[in-house]
Parts: structure tokens; sequence; C-alpha cells
């Protein structure tokens, strides 16, 4: 095989500028068909996106045997289903995040995978912006010296987060996202603190549920095995003059810190301060998505694997308290 050809099941929000365009761009890749169960959503995102052909069906891609893979870009609570069927008809999968609505049906995905055709990435695509790119070349070239600890505070408005507080709001659904707004950002934040320093070993949270019965404070503390210690802060009902994104490592000689939804990392040390400023691609996850499509094609390693998502979602469930 040298190219990849694709499907989305979910071509919403997400699929409308951060990725999907990108199934188009890369090398050796081209989109095929696109799936919502809104027929009328689907045929609109493929005639502005010039996308052969649409359908309301997800199986109309997982049976068609031109289509070698399925980006799954739908909430949470249908990812296990979709992407069991996907490696099941031995299609590779590009999935979401959280990996699924719990840590046990992550574990179904990972179990199944054993015994599949199918490769699989997680798509926690800020491991391939320029940005984190640099955090880690810090890291690894010992910028700061030996790291200690990290500081996290995610601290976001209300007003900005529930603009749209109603049923359609799958967010603030745990039945459809897992856990609130935590579930729908803080995977990014742990993925990269994993990608960073390694498995945790222990780890420790308080919460406050006051939103339909979700997580509006996470505070967590985590001990990862390497030594390192974290402590995150979550809040998604603050006052808009506290809004902050904000994590700091610190080292021996010094720390770099970073914002998640910026394209600048601070670099403080006793030999260096800079300033380093990245430009992120149109499309956020085109990196990313170049990155798996080098995996399914065999020519490099997995960017992000099942058991980085799952090694994320047992996080999430056990900072929020969610434990299935």
């Amino acid at each position: 095989m040298k190219e990849i050809n694709w499907g989305i099941i979910g071509c919403g929000d997400v699929a409308e500028v951060k990725s999907g365009p990108a199934f188009q761009k890369v090398a050796n890749s081209n989109l095929l068909m696109v799936m919502r169960r809104n027929e009328a959503k689907a045929k609109d995102f493929a005639e502005r996106h010039n996308v052969p052909f649409w359908t309301s069906n997800a199986d109309d891609i997982l049976s068609n045997p031109k289509i070698h893979a399925v980006y799954i870009a739908t909430p949470p609570s249908s990812h296990l289903m979709y992407t069991l069927q996907a490696l099941k008809a031995g299609k590779h999968v590009y999935l979401e995040k959280p990996m699924a609505l719990n840590l046990n049906e992550a574990n179904q995905i990972c179990k199944v995978l054993v015994n599949s055709t199918g490769k699989l990435t997680m798509a926690h695509y800020r491991r391939k912006l320029p940005a984190f790119l640099k955090v880690k070349e810090l890291l690894e070239n010992n910028s700061i010296g030996e790291v200690l600890h990290v500081d996290l505070q995610v601290l976001q408005s209300k007003k900005e987060l529930f603009i749209s507080d109603k049923k359609d709001n799958w967010r603030v659904q745990p039945e459809i996202s897992g856990g609130g707004y935590f579930y729908d950002l803080a995977p990014h934040h742990i993925d990269l603190m994993l990608h960073f320093f390694g498995p945790i070993d222990k780890l420790h949270s308080l919460t406050k549920p006051t939103y339909n019965k979700v997580n509006e404070m996470v505070n967590g503390i985590i001990s990862f095995t390497n030594g390192v210690q974290f402590r995150g802060f979550w809040q998604f009902n603050a006052a808009e003059i506290n809004q902050k994104d904000e994590c700091t490592i610190f080292g021996t000689n010094g720390c770099i810190k970073f914002s998640f939804f910026g394209t600048k990392v601070y670099l403080i040390s006793k030999l260096d301060e800079r300033v380093f400023e990245f430009n992120n691609p149109k499309h956020v996850q085109e990196p990313m998505i170049k990155a798996t499509i080098d995996y399914f094609l065999g020519n490099k390693k997995n960017p992000c694997t099942a058991s980085d998502g799952r090694s994320v979602m047992n996080a999430l469930e056990q900072l929020s308290g969610n434990k299935d």
C-alpha cells in the first residue's frame, strides 16, 4: 500500500478546520467519504471540502473496500462502537480524544486491537505541534537541569464554555462526553505530561461537581515513576478576570513556561533566558495526521498508541473520581 484512502465518521465542528482538510493535503492521503447522521450536513461538508462521497450511515464507510482508514470524530459515547466495527472490518483508526467514555471501554479497544489487522493512533495532536516539540527538545537537552515538578493551571470562564447551555451541548452531558469539559480539555494536558515524563506512579485528587453532575473543579497531584511531581488545577467556572492557561516545568537550573493554546515557549535558566515563538499550521492536526499516515504505511512508528490513550483515560477517571 502506497497511500491511504480515508473516511470520516463524524464530520462536525472538529473536522471542519482542525483536522478534516488535512486528510486531503498530506502526501499519500485521500479523503473519499464523510459521514454525519444529518445527511444534509454531511452533504454540505462534502461539497464545501470537495469530498467525493457523503453518507448518513457509518456502515457505508466501514464496508467500503476502497477505504483503508477511518477518522472517528464523534462524541466519546460512540467511540467504542465505531472503533470496534472499524477494527473488525480491518480498517486503520485515527481516534479522537478522549479514547472512550470510560476506562473499561478503552480496555475493550486495546484488547480487540491485539488481534486486529487494523492499526490505531490517538489524535493527541499537540504532540506534533512545534511549541510542544520544542518543550520536549528542551527537556531532553537538560536545558533546565533535572526536572523537579510541574505546575499546571487551567481556569476557564463559565460564560465562555457554557454559552451553549442547552440540550445539544453534549460536552456537559456525562453520558455522552464522559465527564464534562474536564474530559474535553484535560486529555491534551495529561497526554503531554505522559509524553514528557512517562508513566504515573501515584495520583490523588479533589473534585467539585456543581454543574449537571460534572466536575467544574479538579485539583490533582501526580507522582511520575521517574520522580517528577505534578500539580494540576482545572476550573471551568472561573471569573473572566481570573482566566488562565499556564504550565510551568521547574528544574534544578530554571524553568520552562508555556500555554496549551499558545504558540510561545519561555526558557528561564541560569545560563539563558529566551522566548521561542511558533506558528501553528492552519489545520492543527495536520502534523499528527502526517505521522499517522506514515505509521499506517509502515514507514514510521506509532506517534500515539492505544496504550497511550488508555493511560490518559485511566488518569482522567482517577482525577475526576469517575471510576467505573
